[in-house]
């Protein structure tokens, strides 16, 4: 039965009609703005999948990583600005204005819980994270990807949240594992909605979806942003590089802070995960001030050992003077940290 829910929920009828009014629908299933393949092949197949499991060298790190307990008092202490706190991967725990947003909070124990083959996350016990955590006004989900949507961590967290916002599809398998209708809000590729005094819009991304054999793109992907009367943040989603980060930046910059994904490429899925240099471009297009990479710190869902793509990602960083922060797990920070000095610690 459990095995069962983690596969979610296809699309009915009535879902795949909702779905023709989006702009990205083709009729079967969404598209990207670009063309966007993968080079997996039925032959590529069995290579990959032993690297990816039984080639492990410096893939994983030699300790298990160690995640800063939850401060309730410090985190809702009162606060200009965002504060925030990762707990790897894309997993972000954010404080805006008074409100509790938590955007793609897999903490789940496995990234492939469908698969013969385990994805073990880095560090030990982090559902019982979401036990310490106070009331969640808004859970934000980017796309439904195991990595990013996990049902343990869902199960979880719907009795201490208060709503959702969703890709366009994801409703469905939220509903799926029981929470009511009335909590969850869609959005399609720029779509606005005020929550509280922020103003939210979900942007374009070059991705993908699907949680089994059959639902492949039959859900959007995407990124959030984050503006109020003082500050501009943007989450960047899952994504290859493209042409939207410009436009990104033109409709809705500059920011004062970005979350970039940057971590589990590959050459065979090049334009669906960026590089870390191109994460760091990514976000000069979109007019971002201060940026911090994510997508990483959790799993190893690619080839590339565990601290590279932070590593590519802060030299690209500096060798374009754009300024970041490399917080540690659990560590609350804000726009003004200073993660220079941070880099040690976090490895």
């Amino acid at each position: 039965m459990t095995m069962r829910k983690q596969f979610g929920t296809t699309p009915s009828k009535s879902d795949l009609e909702r779905y023709s009014r989006s702009p990205e629908w083709n009729g079967k299933i969404f598209l990207n703005s670009e063309l966007t393949t993968t080079n997996v092949t039925f032959w590529s197949l069995p290579k990959l999948l032993y690297k990816q499991f039984c080639k492990k060298e410096r893939r994983e790190p030699s300790r298990r990583l160690p995640i800063s307990p939850f401060n309730k008092t410090e985190f809702e202490q009162p606060h200009v600005g965002m504060k925030a706190i990762w707990y790897g991967h894309s997993a972000i725990l954010m404080r805006i204005i008074n409100l509790n947003l938590f955007i793609d909070p897999m903490l789940g124990p496995n990234a492939a819980p469908i698969s013969p083959f385990s994805v073990k996350r880095f560090s030990d016990n982090t559902l019982n994270i979401i036990d310490d955590l106070p009331d969640i006004d808004l859970v934000l989900m980017s796309h439904d990807h195991y990595d990013h949507l996990d049902y343990s961590s869902i199960l979880k967290l719907k009795l201490k949240t208060k709503h959702f916002y969703v890709a366009l599809g994801v409703a469905r398998h939220l509903k799926g594992w029981g929470i009511d209708e009335s909590k969850i809000t869609e959005f399609d590729w720029w779509d606005e909605k005020t929550f509280g005094d922020i103003t939210i819009t979900f942007t374009p991304t070059r991705h993908f979806s699907g949680r089994g054999l059959t639902d492949n793109a039959k859900s959007l992907w995407g990124g959030w942003t984050f503006k109020t009367a003082t500050e501009n943040i943007w989450f960047s989603g899952d994504g290859g590089y493209g042409k939207h980060f410009v436009e990104v930046g033109k409709r809705l910059g500059p920011f004062d802070f970005a979350f970039m994904e940057c971590g589990q490429y590959n050459e065979l899925w090049h334009l669906i995960h960026m590089y870390p240099e191109e994460a760091v471009q990514a976000a000069i297009d979109a007019n971002a001030k201060k940026i911090m990479p994510v997508h990483w710190g959790a799993f190893s869902l690619a080839q590339h050992s565990w601290t590279e793509p932070a590593e590519r990602f802060v030299a690209e960083a500096r060798s374009k003077s754009m300024t970041y922060c490399l917080p540690m797990l659990g560590e609350q920070f804000d726009v003004g940290f200073e993660g220079i000095e941070e880099w040690e610690r976090v490895v």
